[in-house]
């Protein structure tokens, strides 16, 4: 990683961050370059002391080796995902294999950065990420398209008043979606409003959250319910829409 990026200055700062990392130097390295922006950081070299100290105390965020010594990274990610569904979690990897990165997202990482990185890079990832989820917005009417009711200012789907258990990033992409049923949304217009204008990562990320989001609705959905599709436009988007 690169020396650390100048000290930030963003009201975001304050939050608190659980790293888990077993290399010593990259450990101090986030440790020091967090505190001194302004981060509350706490360092668990294990898998098992970061399921230990999540259980003890509250964080904001989870930034995750997937190497560790004890146990794989990935579980932990779904172990505290499960726990704790807003904590928002960053992996760090090695593994640049595609297949690797689209485990960790399945696995319930919102994003991910790839080793070497630098300080910079990280605190405008976490300033996208906690700028999303610190917007306030006034209460709107619950949308329903079928049996399918997205209420966004409770951040909560039904389907036929049955809750359908969705992943932060799920519901913000059908938020969206729902948002303009019917009509055509383009890729970048999700990418910029559920992760951030300034994204800096591939939209691989995307890609993941929405198969993701497809699966939760239909198994939620056995029939005779009636659900919107979510149909790929190739080359352009994605469409929300009843059939």
């Amino acid at each position: 990683m690169s020396t650390p990026a100048a000290p930030d200055r963003s009201r975001f700062s304050r939050a608190h961050v659980l790293v888990v990392e077993d290399d010593d130097t990259i450990g101090r390295h986030l440790e020091t370059g967090l505190r001194g922006n302004g981060y509350g950081p706490t360092w668990s070299r294990t898998g098992a002391a970061a399921l230990a100290e999540a259980a003890r105390s509250s964080y904001d965020v989870l930034l995750l080796d997937l190497g560790l010594p004890d146990m794989d990274g990935l579980d932990v990610a779904r172990t505290l995902r499960a726990r704790f569904p807003d904590l928002l979690i960053l992996i760090l990897t090695a593994r640049t294999d595609d297949i690797d990165v689209i485990a960790g997202l399945d696995a319930g990482a919102d994003d991910y950065l790839v080793k070497p990185f630098s300080m910079t890079v990280l605190l405008a990832r976490l300033r996208a990420h906690l700028r999303r989820r610190a917007i306030a917005s006034p209460p709107q009417e619950p949308i329903r398209l079928g049996d399918l009711v997205v209420d966004i200012t409770a951040r909560r789907c039904t389907l036929d008043d049955h809750e359908v258990d969705l992943r932060p990033k799920e519901f913000e992409l059908l938020a969206v979606l729902a948002r303009h049923a019917g009509e055509a949304v383009a890729r970048e217009t999700l990418m910029a409003e559920v992760w951030d204008e300034n994204w800096f990562g591939s939209t691989k990320t995307l890609d993941v959250t929405m198969a993701g989001l497809r699966r939760r609705l239909t198994g939620a959905a056995p029939q005779p319910y009636h659900v919107p599709l979510i149909t790929t436009l190739r080359g352009h988007g994605y469409r929300l829409e009843l059939n």
